[in-house]
């Protein structure tokens, strides 16, 4: 303490054990600076009732003397006198002591009975001593199982004998206190918690701010006056810090800084998936299957379910565009129906317009089933129906391009090409490619159908579960976008070959560059579908059909209406046959 005094340190907070939170020697002013605010537990501080009276009336020249061989060297010790009783243990510095010399109480270390602690135990144990002594004295044969059920002899004293009465002693002591011993022979632990205060004229002040008791039926073992405490280190009423690093709060964990003490950590975020939920964590705790973490790291929450809704905004406008577009095709079929005594409605083949028309309606309806949450039968109606509606609709297109080919390609006198190809034939034609694409879709429903299925998306607000459509099969998948990319291929070779028709009979530029826009559409949507995350897989797929429907509805339907409605002096046969 005195190098502690001399460095001047006073920035600590003592804790002291029982040995020495009470020693008043140590609570010197020159020590108060540093020591000032100490806190340590104590032994339990009792008043033995008649001892301070008792220790004052004793004298070497009284009775008790004869019976006490350490009262001599204590008077001796006290009033620094020798008694002389003994010559030769007579030191020759001492004066002779006069034997009106009297013990006042508390005026020496001796008679201070303030602070009895470790005298308190002491009486306890005599106590302990003088019972077990008590009940061996009061044995009777056959009261206890001892020696064969025989008393001890009282004159011959055993140790053993002893601490087999100490075990069974309960007794309270005249403060009032319990004791007894326990199983392992331990009595009750029973501390003062003392902290050390500086008075107003400087000197030290053991001020008691708490205890603690184990015995049994103690309702409050452990108390503590936190506005008694003064605190040491310049800290007052403050509760000193006396770790390295603050607590971490919720949704982090504790790191320990290499090559520093266990309490300097630093404070890391919870991994995604991870939450702590209390201060001081040392480990992040993963969150339970279907569950993420919140954005603070702090709880558990469930996963976001994810898929292109009709609440969604981009839902919604895909909604509109597909009902919009079958609006507009309807509005077709309609003037075509209203009109079909005209010579541009016959000139274009009406049962096939019709059928264009009908099957265009389905591809724009069919969007519609791509919106919404994935169930296994809509996941089953979507590819089928897609796969159906379009091959349908490109059947129509083949037929009529191969009519208008034929028609203008058939120069030789006498030959009667068109034979082939009546409406009967066309029909059938139209009914066989697309009855191709219905066995492609059976099969592919039978052995491997769609179905909904579950994919985790780490991007965007974090981690959701997208609900999706899965192929199922992907080589059934393939087979009903290449036969559809068969048959567009096709279609657009033979417009091709008959592009050069009379201005007049046009169809095969119009269904080239139909077929152009289709085919441009669906060769960008691969790339496209591969890469899009989530719901957007689908708004892809969704946006593929709508531009390519509208390319073949306005690539095929918009002149010829607008001739029907507000050119109608073009739609006559001579007009039609001018060239």
């Amino acid at each position: 303490m005195e190098e502690v005094v001399r460095q001047n340190i006073t920035d600590k907070q003592w804790i002291a054990s029982e040995a020495w939170v009470t020693y008043s020697a140590l609570a010197t002013p020159k020590n108060l600076p540093s020591l000032a605010g100490t806190i340590g537990f104590a032994l339990k501080k009792a008043n033995i009732p008649g001892l301070g009276p008792f220790l004052t009336r004793l004298h070497p020249n009284g009775d008790y003397q004869k019976s006490d061989p350490f009262l001599r060297e204590l008077w001796e010790e006290m009033f620094g006198c020798s008694l002389g009783v003994d010559l030769s243990m007579t030191q020759s510095s001492r004066r002779q002591c006069t034997g009106s010399e009297v013990i006042g109480e508390g005026e020496s270390q001796y008679a201070d009975v303030s602070q009895l602690r470790a005298s308190y135990n002491v009486y306890k144990a005599v106590y302990a001593i003088a019972y077990a002594i008590q009940d061996m004295v009061a044995c009777r044969p056959g009261d206890r199982v001892f020696n064969g059920g025989q008393c001890p002899d009282i004159r011959k004293l055993q140790p053993s004998q002893i601490v087999h009465y100490l075990r069974g002693v309960n007794f309270s002591t005249p403060v009032g206190e319990s004791f007894h011993f326990d199983m392992n022979g331990d009595p009750p632990a029973s501390y003062d918690i003392i902290n050390w205060h500086v008075t107003p004229e400087g000197t030290a002040e053991f001020v008691q701010v708490g205890h603690f008791l184990s015995s049994e039926g103690s309702d409050d073992q452990f108390h503590m006056d936190m506005d008694k405490v003064v605190w040491g280190g310049g800290s007052g009423e403050e509760v000193p810090v006396s770790v390295c690093s603050a607590d971490c709060p919720p949704g982090t964990r504790h790191a320990v800084q290499k090559g520093r003490p266990v309490c300097c950590f630093d404070c890391l975020s919870c991994a995604e998936g991870e939450i702590s939920n209390t201060t001081g964590s040392d480990e992040c705790i993963r969150c339970p299957e279907r569950f993420w973490s919140n954005p603070d790291r702090t709880a558990c929450i469930p996963q976001l379910v994810d898929f292109l809704s009709y609440s969604d905004t981009m839902g919604v406008i895909l909604s509109v565009i597909s009902v919009s577009g079958a609006t507009l095709t309807a509005g077709a079929l309609a003037t075509f129906l209203y009109h079909r005594h005209t010579a541009l409605v016959k000139a274009n083949n009406s049962e096939l317009s019709f059928l264009l028309l009908l099957s265009l309606k389905l591809c724009f309806l069919c969007a519609l089933v791509f919106i919404g949450r994935p169930k296994l039968w809509t996941c089953m109606l979507r590819h089928t129906l897609f796969g159906i509606s379009f091959v349908f609709c490109i059947s129509c297109l083949l037929s009529r391009t191969v009519v208008v080919l034929v028609a203008f390609r058939a120069t030789l006198p006498g030959e009667n090409l068109m034979r082939y190809f009546s409406p009967t034939q066309q029909r059938m034609g139209i009914s066989l490619c697309t009855l191709i694409q219905v066995l492609i879709c059976v099969l592919w429903l039978a052995l491997a159908p769609p179905r909904p299925a579950e994919r985790r998306d780490r991007e965007g607000r974090g981690p959701r579960v997208v609900l999706e459509c899965e192929v199922g099969s992907v080589v059934g998948f393939s087979l009903v976008l290449g036969y559809i990319g068969l048959l567009a291929s096709l279609c657009l070779l033979l417009a091709f070959l008959a592009r050069k028709l009379p201005d007049n009979f046009n169809e095969a530029k119009l269904i080239t560059f139909s077929m152009l826009i289709f085919c441009a559409v669906w060769v960008a949507f691969i790339p496209a579908y591969v890469s899009s995350p989530g719901k957007y897989t689908v708004a892809v797929e969704i946006f593929a059909i709508l531009a390519s429907s509208f390319g073949l509805l306005f690539c095929l339907f918009a002149p010829k209406c607008f001739i029907i409605l507000l050119r109608p002096e073009r739609n006559t046969k001579k007009h039609m046959m001018s060239k």
